[in-house]
């Protein structure tokens, strides 16, 4: 037990350090471009800004879940690539499919990385629901400009 934990949580600490920078990287443009735009800005400009946040989020999770297979494969969990990145999906989103388990001797890992895993999906979800609701607002503010006589 003692050398899972030797193990992940180095590997779990890392991940959520990158996280915090995917998630600094990703509110400061936010923030940037928000303030250059207009205050009535188009839905497709929205739509573009609010895809953009969703998907640099996304891709932080990706990039966790890839550093984890490589853990799985320095550890000789795994013979492919592929499968300890389908692995290690599967432990991050807690599907918890048990179709590929990894030896007793590494088993912990997985709780270790859904915990990472859900924590992070939380993470993400609340800077998507922040972005959200700084667009309903703007566009709840330009409306009362516009109906103001």
């Amino acid at each position: 037990m003692l050398l899972n934990l030797l193990a992940g949580v180095p590997v779990m600490l890392f991940c959520l350090l990158m996280q915090a920078v995917f998630v600094t990287i990703c509110l400061r443009h936010y923030v940037r471009f928000r303030h250059v735009q207009p205050a009535h800005a188009s839905q497709w400009l929205n739509i573009l800004l609010l895809s953009m946040v969703m998907l640099l989020m996304l891709l932080g999770n990706f990039v966790q879940i890839a550093i984890w297979a490589t853990l799985f494969m320095l550890l000789d969990e795994f013979d492919e690539f592929a499968t300890a990145l389908y692995h290690s999906a599967v432990n991050f989103a807690t599907l918890g499919y048990g179709d590929i388990v990894m030896s007793s001797r590494w088993r912990l890992l997985g709780p270790l990385e859904a915990a990472n895993g859900i924590l992070m999906f939380g993470v993400s979800t609340s800077v998507m629901t922040a972005a959200v609701m700084d667009v309903i607002k703007q566009n709840v503010d330009g409306l009362q400009q516009r109906n103001r006589p």
